[in-house]
């Protein structure tokens, strides 16, 4: 008995964050908050199962929202690169 397997879109399941790109506005003020230049975030690749279906480019800033038993929301930016 073969059963048919359901696709997952990674972004639409129940442990991924919430990515979405900021804008450049909005960069330059976390980049200015926390003193460091784009490059010196942590790294994501275009090609990121969780930010594929965002339309990002290199050099788009991602704002990551996680849900935190401590916390409550952190907030996590990642800079995204080519492959």
């Amino acid at each position: 008995m073969a059963s048919k397997k359901i696709p997952v879109l990674v972004p639409d399941h129940v442990y991924v964050p919430k990515h979405e790109i900021i804008s450049k506005k909005e960069a330059e003020q976390v980049l200015k908050k926390f003193n460091c230049k784009p490059t010196e975030l942590p790294l994501i690749f275009v090609t990121d199962p969780a930010i594929v279906g965002l339309g990002v480019k290199p050099g788009d800033m991602i704002k990551i929202t996680r849900k935190s038993s401590t916390a409550g929301e952190s907030l996590y930016y990642r800079y995204t690169v080519e492959v």
